[in-house]
């Protein structure tokens, strides 16, 4: 039944009645509260203190000083490790999103047992970024692992995977390939929805297959592959659980991403100043590569509501 109650001009109102007014604000309220203590105070506390010389047990003495930022362009380590993330990212997110996609065109495809299939190349998603699932890989990749055991039965001697500089990076690069799942679940929503006589009016033409891929299905899904490009992108230079479990950083920085070195430098040299700067530098550099991402997407993005 409708409220035909009119508010009288003057009184106060209820404390119910602020209640009733205000519903929607209560219902978000839990999160609001959730965002506040553990994101938005975080993430405060973390900018004063990338200005001060923050010590985990020895507090701070100098506040207000910019040297932190200095040394996260001056200090080699750091230097280094934003370079291995670069390159991580640059090998990483790609070959993810390649990998994802052929995998969900095959599987578009009406054969038998498909179900199973995309059932298959989804889990490794939900284990791949597991702790236990890391270590198996270091199992895998060792020197005397399960990779070189099988090598050595055809007479193959097997590199040293984690301890050769130029391999290690691409063991871990490798660990977050192989869990493409939640990718390729998305791009194969998208080719899905991608309209069956676009396909057929290109049949009629004479385009083949590989053409109906190229001119067909990726300008229709540019959309999902935008989306997927930026999400494991942010993700990308993010990772923290392959490099820490599988090499600990190591051979000689060469898998020491600058998520792994912000983790050394908060927790076990206590420098929370330091930390807290390379965070938001961190911070920094991906809202850079978002905003250039979503500026160049009209470019080459195309959405079907868009006016010619």
């Amino acid at each position: 039944m409708a409220n035909n109650s009119v508010a009288v001009p003057g009184k106060k109102k209820s404390f119910k009645d602020v209640c009733k007014d205000n519903i929607g604000f209560f219902f978000i309220l839990p999160w609001l509260i959730g965002f506040c203590v553990f994101k938005l105070y975080p993430m405060g506390s973390s900018l004063v203190y990338s200005f001060t010389d923050y010590n985990l047990f020895d507090g701070m003495n100098v506040v207000g000083t910019l040297q932190n930022y200095v040394d996260v362009f001056t200090d080699r380590k750091i230097v280094t490790a934003l370079k291995v993330t670069f390159k991580y990212a640059f090998f990483e997110v790609p070959l993810k999103l390649v990998f994802a996609l052929f995998i969900a065109y095959i599987l578009n495809f009406k054969i038998k047992g498909v179900n199973f299939f995309r059932t298959a190349y989804y889990i490794p998603s939900i284990l791949g970024g597991s702790v236990a699932i890391a270590v198996l890989w270091k199992a895998v990749f060792r020197d005397d692992g399960l990779l070189n055991g099988f090598l050595a039965i055809f007479g193959i001697q097997g590199p040293s995977w984690l301890s050769n500089a130029k391999c290690a990076l691409f063991v871990v690069i490798f660990l977050r390939v192989w869990q493409f799942g939640s990718a390729m679940v998305i791009f194969l929503a998208a080719l899905k929805g991608v309209p069956q006589d676009l396909y057929e009016a290109a049949s009629i033409d004479g385009a083949s297959k590989w053409r109906q891929f190229f001119s067909v299905t990726v300008p229709m899904i540019t959309p999902i592959i935008f989306y997927n490009f930026v999400t494991q992108l942010c993700q990308a230079f993010q990772e923290f659980n392959g490099p820490y479990i599988i090499t600990q950083g190591g051979p000689r920085g060469a898998t020491t991403l600058i998520s792994l070195l912000i983790y050394n430098k908060a927790f076990k040299e206590y420098d929370m100043g330091m930390a807290s700067a390379m965070a938001w530098v961190l911070f920094v550099i991906l809202a850079a590569f978002t905003a250039v991402s979503f500026l160049s997407q009209k470019y080459w993005v195309f959405y079907s509501d868009e006016e010619d």
